[in-house]
């Protein structure tokens, strides 16, 4: 999809479920990588997507989202269900590489709206309006689309 000085951001596989697993594993998130592969090929099959961040050697980073439909939206809204860098990969400029990627993704999908709930997490917060969000209560916007 994108690739940046050897980091490639590019859908996830099942090739990459090992790597994903201990990603997950290390965030708090324990998921067998067989059933990672399970969840990957739904979230495929699905109205949504999940991309991975590569460098020489397990992934570094993953996003995944969904988009859906509300009555007060007249396209879809795309919502980041998951973003997450490995601990020592963070400060590189990576998640900022995956939430754009994400919004790509999205534009294709025809979604107007990027949405991330940031809950509780003061740093999280942060990296949503260092990378183009606005706070819309616990959530996190994006417009897609220029207005005007």
């Amino acid at each position: 999809m994108t690739s940046r000085h050897g980091l490639e951001i590019c859908a996830a596989t099942a090739a990459e479920a090992p790597g994903l697993a201990v990603l997950l594993d290390a965030s708090g998130q324990p998921i067998d990588a067989r059933e990672l592969v399970a969840r990957l090929e739904a979230i495929r099959q699905g109205p949504g997507t999940a991309l991975v961040a590569l460098e020489w050697g397990p992934p570094s980073g993953l996003v995944a989202l969904h988009w859906y439909r509300r009555l007060e939206e007249a396209r879809p809204v795309a919502q980041v269900t998951t973003l997450l860098v490995g601990t020592e990969d963070r400060r590189r400029g990576i998640g900022r590489l995956l939430v754009k990627a994400a919004a790509q993704a999205a534009r294709n999908a025809g979604c107007g709206l990027l949405e991330l709930a940031a809950g509780e997490d003061p740093s999280l917060a942060a990296f949503c309006l260092a990378t183009g969000f606005t706070a819309a209560g616990p959530r996190f916007l994006r417009p897609l689309r220029k207005s005007g």
